[in-house]
Parts: structure tokens; sequence; C-alpha cells
């Protein structure tokens, strides 16, 4: 039996004979079924088809995505570390030659997402790699398609990884969302949040959104209670799940004034 990888959001799901005839991820509020139908593709399908690429973000940090894009085409990030490094969300696309480049790069002892949507392929990544932990908090855990042993559901607000790597709940998007704080080189902190803190075009700002595709705000106290539950940690630069979603410099005051401007604008 295979995993189907759902066309739309790129989430696969427990092996099985045939396709499922809904993903549920899909039919949730927050993401959307098209107008085409619910599809599916195979792992084997898209390495057919598509190649991963590997850039690097800053020292220490690596990008690796699809091309072409798949999905919701978000790409993961690579926190390079000695003893192997955290490998930060998911893409649906995994290949022996980027399994080969990961380990080149010193290996991976832990993954962790930041919320459903990109779930992907983490099982497949995950037995990839030698079949380390996937650290997923267990708010989400009704979202997850494929159980699976490699996936280590954590509770409370933050969970230490080690060599001052921290995942924080935060919430908002859904109830179990987490942002990655890591230092970074040059001790100017750097977190990483999925889409619960959305780098948007003009780089200089974010957003909130329950819903991206379906333009479903945030009501005001979840948008505080995100930016209180970063607040406590130092950081310069926000990495959101897209290439081009990066806040470069002065990230802390940016999402601060951000959220102001955010709030005034959903007000009465």
């Amino acid at each position: 039996m295979q995993s189907f990888i759902c066309v739309t959001c790129g989430v696969g799901h427990a092996p099985s004979e045939v396709a499922p005839e809904r993903c549920a991820i899909c039919d949730d509020e927050r993401q959307y079924v098209t107008a085409a139908g619910q599809r599916w593709t195979t792992l084997a399908e898209l390495q057919q088809k598509h190649s991963l690429e590997f850039k690097e973000q800053e020292p220490g940090l690596v990008g690796i995505g699809a091309t072409p894009g798949i999905a919701i085409a978000q790409r993961m990030l690579l926190i390079r570390q000695p003893g192997g490094g955290i490998l930060w969300d998911c893409t649906p696309l995994v290949t022996d030659e980027g399994v080969r480049r990961i380990k080149e790069l010193g290996g991976v002892r832990a993954m962790a997402i930041s919320h459903p949507h990109f779930y992907s392929s983490m099982v497949d990544w995950s037995e990839a790699l030698g079949g380390v932990p996937i650290h997923i908090h267990e708010a989400n855990r009704q979202y997850v398609m494929r159980p699976s042993e490699r996936i280590s559901y954590w509770s409370g607000e933050q969970l230490d990884l080690g060599q001052d790597v921290t995942l924080i709940r935060c919430g908002g998007h859904f109830v179990g969302s987490t942002a990655l704080h890591w230092p970074g080189e040059d001790g100017k902190g750097v977190l990483m949040t999925g889409d619960t803190i959305m780098v948007v075009p003009d780089t200089r700002w974010v957003s909130f959104m329950y819903s991206y595709p379906n333009l479903i705000p945030l009501p005001e106290r979840e948008v505080r209670r995100i930016v209180s539950c970063v607040e406590p940690f130092a950081y310069d630069r926000i990495y959101s799940a897209w290439w081009d979603r990066v806040m470069g410099s002065d990230a802390k005051a940016r999402v601060h004034a951000s959220a102001e401007r955010y709030i005034a604008a959903i007000a009465p």
C-alpha cells in the first residue's frame, strides 16, 4: 500500500489500497477543495516531475524546497548543528539526492512542524533520515492524517529541543500552531513561524489570519496572544514558509507595529 498525497495541500495520508474520498485538511475552513474537486498524487509520481533545491539562507541555515512547487509550495528549513540539526516544517517531496545532501550538511536529530498544512510527507522524511522524531503539538493531533510512532506529541507552551532551539506554541491559525526560536550564529535571534506570523510581500510587515486562502481574520485577543508568546525571545529576523517571505532585520519591533496596524484595521 502507498500513501496518497492531497494535490491541493500536499499532506500525505495513511497508506491505503485506494485514495481516500476526501482530505480532512482541505475540508477544514482554513483550507479549501478546488472547483476541480479532490485530487490525489503519490510520492513516486512527484519524484518523476520534481526535484529539490537547496539554498543557504544565512550562516547555519539552509532552505530546501521542491521545484517546480508542489501544492502550496512551502519550503522547509534546516538548522545545522553539531550532532545533527533540526528540520523545520516539511515538503511533500522526498528524494534520495535530497536525503544525501542533508546528511552531508550534518544530518538531522529531530523534525518539528508548525501546523497541519505543512505535515506533508513528514513520516517519509523521518524514515529516510533514520527515524528521527517529529515534534508536533498535541493540540493538533486530530489533524495528523498519517499516524506514526515517529511522531512525538508535546504539550504546554514551550519545548526545548537542545542547543538553544525552542518550540513555542502560539495558537491563532490553529490551536497548536507553533513557532521555532533559534539564536542564529550571530546571536541576534531568528523566528521560524510557518504562517503563524506571516511575513507579507512587503517584508517590512507581518500579518495574522485564521484562514489565509479564505480570508478569515483573527480577533484582537488572538493577535495579542501570538505576540506575547514570542515576546520573551530576542529575534532580529523572521522566516515564514516561502522563499520570498523573509524579514531580514528589526523583526521584533516590526511585529509589534504590524500587530497594532492589524488591530486598528479590525476595530469596530
